[in-house]
């Protein structure tokens, strides 16, 4: 039956010990969860676990009595201190490097080389048998095999030799980039100068062995060091810590539990327990580290949008001024090509032939589309610059829609349409609004009544809803109708029916997303009613 040494558990020091194993096993997972694809942070939880797993055999083999099978622990413990000196060997020729790792050959050597060693402290090569026992039954004395030298210089040379080559790498790098390398050999220095006095000198020169078990103590300064130089304050979000530290605290909990175990079944329960609370406790730093990065992108993604929004509105803006601009310049021209086109057709400059009065109606048409359309564009540019003035007065709705009809009366008619309207007599029909505006407005509708018609009627009417102080206006035509999900983008700019091909429509679709900035500039109400497609439509303006 195993027996353990349990009149020492209630020691701080060992207590200690516990704490120190728990806090190397979660900053090694810690640093490789910072960066998992880096080199050096592998490296770093190669060495981190190979320091605990070396602490807690340390630890272990001074509290076994001999009759219970002390040697083999004796023997682990130096199977361990093997790989924890060769992890900091790679370690040490690895750090800073991200990706790769040179003279591959030279530590597929030095690995094959500890391989060998490892094994071969697991034999009575190394710790041939017990040959002293103290009065407690403890280990005192043990005779050694001819393998204690092979592992003696094996460690040597591999820390020698990391070394040897970090302090050329340190020496070489520039004197900003120095800290991180400083910090890890301050670390060693630390660790080797409280091994060599506690596990050697003491034992040694004073027969003082009783801190050799606190071995746990002594090398976390180096893994305290290095987890510090390679994270480089990058660990300092403060839900990652608070994480780090509950788990730290429970981890050590647990494993004080192991500590202050009396049985071996207490000691494999509550074993099983910490190493849940060690697992699941990585998985968490693991998953809030995992939410912060995620976070941090996000912000990052989300100022780097607000930048290319603000450029986006800036070019928005300058284009909008390119447009008002260019848009002004070929208003001239065309005033020009539409004035004189017209007083041809009037034989102001004398009789013209019917052929040449032919062309010159075509070039009169194609100006007044065009005038129409350049003023869409500035009526736009002027809403968005915030630079659409409104002359507001009282304005007979009446007049204006009287005014409209007899300007496209001709067009209508020529489309073969029957053009109605319906304005009650005795009312109202006035407001204060900006004549040259709602005229616009008015004139869009009945346009835009006019090109989605092919056959049948428009009627306009004048009204006004009871218990207000509104007047509306309806254009109602027999034309192509809507869809129920066409409503929603009827407004927008650059918007025209879908069913528009059908009849043949030319436009920007921009006169009523005109209309609406007008409108809603008025503090009016603009909208469309369909009962489908092919059954036309009714469109409502109430200012």
């Amino acid at each position: 039956m195993l027996s353990l040494n349990f009149s020492l558990l209630n020691n701080l020091g060992l207590l200690s010990v516990a704490v120190t194993i728990a806090g190397m096993l979660i900053l090694g997972f810690t640093i490789f969860f910072n960066g998992r694809k880096s080199i050096t942070n592998r490296a770093f939880l190669i060495l981190s676990w190979s320091a605990a797993f070396w602490s807690l055999v340390n630890y272990i083999s001074y509290q076994i009595k001999a009759n219970s099978g002390a040697i083999f622990f004796w023997r682990l413990e130096l199977f361990f201190a093997v790989w924890f000196a060769f992890s900091l060997f790679y370690f040490l020729i690895v750090f800073p490097q991200q990706k790769g790792v040179s003279q591959k050959k030279g530590i597929l050597m030095v690995f094959s080389a500890s391989v060998f060693v490892s094994i071969l402290t697991l034999t009575p090569l190394v710790f041939r048998e017990v040959t002293a026992v103290n009065e407690n039954g403890y280990v005192s004395k043990i005779k050694n095999g001819w393998g204690m030298a092979l592992f003696g210089g094996l460690v040597a040379v591999l820390l020698l030799s990391g070394l040897y080559v970090f302090i050329k790498k340190t020496l070489k790098v520039a004197r900003p980039n120095k800290k991180p390398f400083s910090l890890i050999l301050i670390g060693m220095i630390t660790s080797w100068s409280l091994i060599i006095v506690f596990n050697f000198l003491l034992p040694a020169f004073f027969d003082n062995p009783r801190f050799i078990p606190l071995g746990a103590l002594f090398i976390f300064p180096l893994i305290a060091f290095t987890s510090y130089a390679i994270i480089k304050h990058g660990l300092l979000n403060i839900k990652v810590v608070t994480t780090e530290i509950l788990t730290f605290i429970l981890a050590v909990v647990t494993f004080s539990e192991i500590i202050f175990a009396t049985e071996l079944s207490q000691i494999i329960f509550r074993s099983s327990v910490f190493l849940l609370v060690l697992v699941f406790g990585i998985l968490l730093i693991k998953g809030v580290r995992k939410e912060v990065e995620q976070r941090e992108k996000i912000e990052i993604l989300a100022t780097e949008l607000t930048l290319a929004n603000d450029k986006l509105r800036e070019l928005d803006k300058q284009k909008t001024e390119f447009l008002s601009i260019a848009s002004h310049q070929l208003r001239a021209p065309l005033t020009a090509i539409k004035g004189y086109s017209s007083l041809l057709l009037e034989k102001s400059f004398g009789e013209i032939s019917e052929k040449v009065r032919g062309a010159v109606d075509v070039i009169f048409q194609s100006s007044q589309k065009l005038v129409t359309v350049i003023e869409d564009f500035l009526n736009i540019t002027r809403i968005e610059l915030g630079k659409m003035k409104y002359e507001m007065a009282q304005v007979d709705l009446k007049q204006l829609v009287e005014t409209a009809v007899k300007e496209l009366h001709n067009q209508i008619a020529a489309k073969g349409l029957e053009l109605r309207v319906n304005i009650p007599t005795g009312l109202d029909f006035k407001v204060n609004a900006d004549a040259g505006k709602i005229a616009q407005v008015i004139g869009n509708l009945i346009d835009n009544a006019t090109k989605y018609t092919k056959q049948g009627s428009i009627t306009i009417s004048l009204s006004k809803p009871l218990g207000t102080s509104k007047v509306r206006l309806e254009i109602t035509d027999t034309g192509i109708g809507m869809t129920p999900g066409a409503h929603a983008q009827l407004f927008q700019k650059f918007t025209r029916a879908t069913d528009a091909g059908k009849v043949n429509i030319i436009g920007t679709g921009l006169g009523l997303y005109v209309a609406k900035q007008i409108v809603e500039a008025h503090h009016g109400q603009i909208w469309a009613e369909s009962p489908g497609p092919g059954k036309g439509s009714v469109f409502y303006v109430e200012i």
